[in-house]
């Protein structure tokens, strides 16, 4: 057990109310800032990508005994549902029988996890804006306006958990030798919605993850345990088919009715929606170091902000809260320790799952609908059920286990330069599942390394 401290927590979204709950059980008293309302009292920005829960996130939700309660606010989706422009629907199951992800509103999980949080006694104190922190003291400095008057607030430890735009970074890029770099894609999203049936059914299969991919751009539609479906387009802001140039209702039902005519029934506050919610940016920013001797602590968004493509952001977080309580554990009151091991075991495994964020996007956009993309998972799902102990594909290493995505990054390499090869074989069409490739793969796991 440690000593006892007063901790500050900069930001009430997932990753930081759950933190706030990890080091309230530790003993510690937690207060927690953020410069918005409380989100139980306000209705939820309509800027949200539904979040996909998988291994990850639950493992750091069990852990606290919060697991059993928040799934009942879940939705599994074993597959993904890949709609064609000519209304053709097929499925992609995800992994084995049985593994699934599971789909949750963010502003849903929000709200519960903020009340979860104060009734393990964690303090909250919401419109309240943290302008500085000094990381020498853990001392945070707040006001109501940036240039007026600040009070002081005295902390022995501070964790920033305030987003890819963290003011608790912010503070420590001012110091010499830190890392920084932020990088926008070319394309935003904006958030629409396919309401539930009159009887509070789905309109569309509810155990799967939809996606209309047209290359360029895509549409996705997760599902929520109220039978409505949280749909994002993703596109990009300008160029031919892209938000600069959907600027009135004619030409945006037209669009829709030329790349996704199978949502003309599912989705009728489109035009309402589309230019009522904001577009929003999509960054990936990576820093180094995360920590200020044993003061001050990044974790999350605010040290490693991905795109949305492989469903990880918050998984990846929870991960984060999952390896610093091992470190609290190992060393205890050696704070120091705790933080030299939680940002040099998690670096690694954060850019990784940055570079395959980025990379999934291609898969979702385009690959989902392409031949040979299909055909190559269909040889790598034939071969890891066979040989299990000799393949498992990218996307269970990712999402179904806890390997270290830094792990699964060299290995999901490794793999697509072996069915790189299998792909050359010639009629591999018809001998896909032949004893011939299944020989072929085993020996280029030999060669290649």
């Amino acid at each position: 057990m440690q000593t006892p401290l007063k901790i500050a927590v900069v930001g009430s979204g997932l990753v930081g109310s759950l933190l706030a709950i990890y080091l309230k059980r530790a003993g510690h008293t937690v207060h927690v800032y953020d410069r918005s309302p409380d989100i139980r009292t306000i209705e939820f920005s309509g800027r949200s990508i539904n979040l996909a829960v998988s291994h990850r996130g639950w493992r750091t939700l069990d852990e606290v005994g919060l697991g059993e309660e928040i799934r009942k606010m879940a939705v599994p989706m074993e597959k993904r549902a890949i709609h064609s422009v000519n209304n053709e629907l097929s499925y992609q199951y995800y992994g084995k029988e049985g593994e699934c992800i599971y789909s949750i509103s963010r502003g849903e999980l929000n709200r519960k996890m903020v009340s979860l949080a104060e009734a393990e006694g964690v303090e909250f104190f919401f419109n309240t804006r943290i302008w500085d922190v000094d990381l020498a003291t853990a001392t945070l400095f707040t006001g109501e306006t940036e240039r007026g008057a600040w009070d002081e607030l005295h902390y022995d430890k501070v964790f920033g958990s305030d987003g890819a735009f963290s003011r608790i970074r912010h503070r420590m890029q001012r110091q010499n030798r830190f890392n920084y770099s932020q990088e926008f894609l070319p394309l935003g999203y904006k958030e629409l919605n396919i309401p539930a049936n009159a009887d509070g059914t789905h309109k569309l299969d509810k155990n799967s993850l939809h996606i209309w991919p047209r290359k360029d751009f895509m549409l996705i539609a997760l599902p929520n345990n109220d039978g409505s479906f949280t749909c994002t387009l993703f596109m990009p802001f300008e160029g031919e088919n892209s938000f600069d140039s959907l600027k009135d209702k004619e030409t945006l039902e037209a669009f829709f009715a030329k790349y996704f005519p199978s949502t003309k029934d599912e989705i009728p506050k489109l035009v309402e929606d589309f230019f009522k919610n904001p577009t929003s940016t999509l960054v990936t920013m990576k820093c180094f170091p995360w920590t200020y001797s044993d003061k001050v602590a990044l974790i999350g968004d605010a040290c490693h902000a991905l795109v949305p493509f492989y469903g990880h952001g918050m998984n990846a977080g929870f991960e984060d809260i999952t390896v610093l309580s091992q470190m609290i554990e190992q060393y205890g009151n050696d704070w120091h320790a705790v933080f030299h091991e939680y940002e040099t075991s998690r670096k690694p495994n954060a850019d990784a799952i940055a570079e395959l964020s980025y990379r999934n996007f291609m898969e979702m956009s385009s690959s989902t609908a392409d031949a040979n993309f299909l055909l190559r998972k269909k040889i790598e799902k034939h071969f890891s059920d066979k040989y299990p102990e000799l393949w498992q594909p990218l996307y269970s290493m990712v999402t179904f286990s806890y390997r270290p995505y830094s792990e699964a990054l060299a290995l999901g390499d490794r793999q697509k330069a072996i069915m790189d090869e299998v792909m050359k074989t010639e009629g591999i069409e018809q001998k896909w599942d032949s004893a011939e490739v299944e020989d072929k793969i085993k020996a280029l796991l030999k060669e290649i390394k």
